[in-house]
């Protein structure tokens, strides 16, 4: 008498599915391989957040409504750029820095923090009449 095996369910299906998102970590835009990884993504964008709130790198004006929008925006696109910069320069960073591979979402976070004052020395450097603000 054969025995015929146990069929798969749903629930096993479904791990397999997220075990094989989990272990895909670089992003993709359109078909193309960015090269980033959505932890270090991360770990950048909360170290921007960080440097906008405690560190006040992108100040506010004053209290109208228009101001508040205009700063609101300029933050998101501070912490947007920061977490990209974070994102492309971190494997670059531990390479210099010579810390080794389990340092890279504090790595992250440290160049997603310090990215806005680099990003905006870089365009002062290389576009003169950029003003801040």
């Amino acid at each position: 008498m054969q025995m015929m095996p146990e069929p798969t369910t749903t629930t096993a299906a479904v791990a397999t599915f997220a075990g094989a998102a989990v272990s895909t970590s670089a992003l993709t835009a359109f078909g193309v391989p960015l090269g980033l990884h959505a932890d270090v993504l991360l770990a950048g964008f909360f170290g921007s957040l960080v440097s906008i709130i405690l560190l006040n790198t992108v100040p506010g004006g004053t209290d109208t409504w228009q101001e508040l929008l205009r700063t609101s925006v300029r933050r998101l696109a501070v912490a947007w750029a920061s977490s990209i910069t974070a994102g492309y320069l971190t494997p670059l960073a531990l390479l210099v820095a010579n810390v080794p591979q389990p340092g890279l979402l504090s790595m992250a976070f440290l160049v997603g923090a310090g990215a806005q004052r680099v990003l905006v020395a870089w365009l002062r450097r290389y576009w003169p009449e950029a003003q801040e603000g």
